[in-house]
């Protein structure tokens, strides 16, 4: 068994975190003032999302120099103290890393752009079309098409994402060395791992095409996700990398099925360590579309965590848990209710997350309850994406209180406002105006959180500490009971010697079922004060009620 099979990540989000300097933005001093914090709730591992120079049109994933620290975090000495800080609290880190592309600002790409004969003319993508055209008709994931036109080169560049966001191409040797000699410096540096975002996406299937676009879908990606080679890039990464390092990894892959993400973190395939997917947090999509007010459906959820749970155990991979990320809104307000039932809602998404199989992960300010933003004005969000997307649905006809409505609920921003420490201005994340406001009064922070022992973060701190206590969270088999349930989620993990159980409504009302596996068990998380209601062998759990048990298995 690895250490990280039993172990707790967290992920900070920097310039939301702790701003330690008065100008508003998180910063790496930030951080290790908070790193006591972490060892409290018992985290044992920290995702830092990018902190590279960067011009910012993508929050630092567009990168322009992946070997040093942006001032405004900080400087690489900050950044060492940061690790050694850590590790004496037997915290490790794990940075970001984006290796699909970088930003127009990167010496790479200027160096590229001047023209098609230099050294580094094919470390992007460039292609020519007929005047008025593009050379394929592929959509961006920050909307309109994935090719820009350089001036300077008289040629297209492909960018799947924002258009200062230029696609690297894996395919030349020189690029890959070169990325390779920076993944092995920052190991020189003392970190502990990588997570790689959209690693799936390094691959490109080569010539081109158009696409129907006939889903939402169909809008390019059959060319650019899980490609031919991404396997043996990410094998050669581990070989040269990770492996001698002894680096923990997680990959972000984008559109990928359980088959395919069983292949990336299966052992015996020597590429990651675990995966995100995010198929369970598109079940509020409509149709396939993000931009939409979508509904909550608990049954499609619970096929889609049966589907991951059986079969990347079969595929003998290993899942990366979540629920929220800088990426996606907090879920608390997504899926539940987070006024009248905020606490018990919370609590019931930690019950549900930690009883699965995988690493859980903890996005910053779920511990105390943090909710989404609710901005009332287009200009209040920061997001590049969600502005896009706010201008193509009033393009398309859609009223401003409803594009308005589907940002309050599917938005990035929704959890990048800046962590709730205290009660003082901004909340104790910065003494100077923070780059993205809180967002609406909210009443929850970490100063009244540890002085409560029944808070959402001393629940966090139960969980944390259950699970390494008991075999079955990670080599559990898992069980989805009444699938079809419209309101109570009710799994098991079943191992020889022990059954685990969660029992969670989703709902604000009432609801009895017949439950014969809570006797002869131990409760090791609930998230109301008091006992269990039972009578006979009816379970009545209460509006948003979750319970957590482990009890011996019966042969």
């Amino acid at each position: 068994m690895a250490w990280w099979h039993t172990a707790t990540a967290y992920q900070i989000y920097p310039r939301s975190f702790q701003d330690s300097n008065g100008d508003g933005f998180g910063d790496i001093p930030g951080i290790i003032r908070r790193l006591p914090y972490l060892h409290e709730l018992g985290i044992q591992l920290i995702w830092l999302t990018p902190m590279y120079p960067s011009p910012g049109y993508d929050n630092g994933y567009d990168i322009s120099d992946y070997q040093t620290i942006d001032p405004r975090y900080g400087t690489l000495t900050d950044f060492k103290e940061m690790l050694a800080v850590a590790h004496r609290y037997h915290i490790r880190i794990m940075m970001d890393l984006v290796l699909n592309h970088t930003s127009t600002e990167h010496p790479w790409f200027k160096a590229s752009r001047q023209d098609k004969t230099n050294p580094y003319a094919d470390f992007y993508f460039w292609a020519d079309a007929a005047a008025g055209q593009v050379p394929t008709n592929w959509l961006s994931r920050f909307s309109g098409s994935t090719w820009e036109w350089d001036d300077q080169r008289q040629q297209y560049y492909l960018h799947i994402f924002e258009q200062h966001m230029p696609d690297l191409n894996w395919d030349n040797p020189v690029l890959r060395k070169k990325i390779l000699a920076m993944m092995a410096w920052w190991a020189e540096q003392g970190i502990d791992g990588f997570r790689l975002d959209v690693i799936n996406m390094i691959s490109k299937r080569i010539p081109f095409g158009n696409v129907s676009r006939a889903t939402p879908q169909d809008d390019g990606r059959a060319y650019y996700i899980n490609g031919p080679h991404v396997h043996h890039y990410l094998q050669l990464m581990n070989q040269k990398i990770f492996a001698p390092n002894h680096m923990i990894t997680v990959g972000e892959l984008a559109s990928a099925g359980v088959a395919e993400t069983g292949e990336f973190t299966n052992p015996a395939n020597h590429e990651l360590a675990m995966a995100f997917s995010f198929e369970h947090l598109k079940i509020d999509y409509t149709d396939g579309r993000k931009w939409t007010l979508g509904q909550f459906s608990l049954p499609a959820l619970k096929a889609v965590l049966t589907k991951w749970q059986v079969g990347i155990a079969r595929e003998h991979g290993w899942n990366a848990l979540f629920w929220t990320n800088h990426d996606q809104p907090r879920a608390i307000s997504r899926f539940l209710n987070d006024d009248r039932y905020r606490i018990e809602s919370q609590k019931l998404l930690a019950i549900v997350q930690f009883g699965l199989q995988g690493t859980p992960y903890i996005y910053q300010g779920e511990e105390i309850g943090m909710r989404n933003a609710y901005f009332t004005n287009i200009d209040q969000y920061d997001d590049r994406e969600s502005r896009n997307a706010y201008a193509a649905m009033r393009q398309e006809g859609v009223d401003t209180a409803t594009a308005l409505a589907i940002l309050q609920q599917k938005s990035r921003d929704n959890a990048r406002t800046p962590m709730h420490w205290n009660h003082t201005p901004n909340y104790g994340f910065t003494t100077g105006t923070p780059w993205l406001q809180p967002g609406l009064d909210d009443p929850v922070t970490v100063k009244d959180a540890l002085a409560d022992p029944q808070s959402i973060f001393a629940l966090y701190q139960q969980l944390i500490a259950a699970r390494p206590a008991y075999p079955v969270f990670t080599d559990g088999d898992f069980h989805m009971l009444a699938p079809d349930d419209t309101t109570v989620m009710h799994y098991q993990r079943r191992n020889q010697t022990a059954v685990l159980s969660v029992w969670a409504n989703w709902s604000g009302t009432p609801q009895s079922r017949r439950a014969a596996d809570l006797r002869n068990t131990r409760l090791l998380a609930h998230n109301y004060p008091d006992g269990l209601q039972i009578a006979g062998e009816l379970f009545t759990l209460r509006p948003y009620e979750a319970v957590l048990l482990v009890g011996k298995q019966v042969q």
